[in-house]
């Protein structure tokens, strides 16, 4: 996915569009990637979804934001990994990509599950406001 990106950033450079100093920082930004980066990333993510579960009303907006802090968590997952196999030496090189996919399993649970549960009760209430939601017996 890097290579792809990295790629596509190279095509841009060399088009007429960009000026001589956008193509300097670009070219800088591009291989000097460090975990500062992904984790700065991540945290913004992970505000974003925490923003999103506290004011939003929606119980699909909420789900969506429960992605986005899962995502956010896999980010950190992968950026660790990814670092502490540069200090390790190989030793446990995929332990973050492997947890990346169980919390990639986990969240696509709870989507079917509480999809599931947001259509049947959409189909007896009519609506999906969380303050409209007091009843777990219908």
């Amino acid at each position: 996915m890097i290579n792809l990106l990295n790629h596509i950033l190279l095509i841009l450079l060399q088009s007429e569009a960009a000026s001589s100093g956008v193509k300097e920082r670009l070219l800088e930004g591009l291989f000097n990637v460090n975990i500062n980066n992904f984790l700065v990333l991540s945290s913004l993510l992970f505000v974003i979804g925490i923003a999103g579960v506290l004011t939003r009303r929606n119980v699909i907006v909420i789900f969506m934001s429960i992605e986005l802090i899962l995502n956010a968590v896999n980010i950190n997952l992968v950026a660790f990994s990814r670092y502490w196999f540069l200090q390790s030496e190989g030793k446990n090189a995929y332990m973050g990509e492997i947890f990346t996919i169980f919390v990639i399993v986990v969240a696509a649970a709870e989507a079917v599950v509480g999809l599931g549960i947001i259509i049947a009760y959409y189909r007896n209430k009519e609506t999906v406001a969380v303050d409209e939601i007091d009843l777990m017996k219908w």
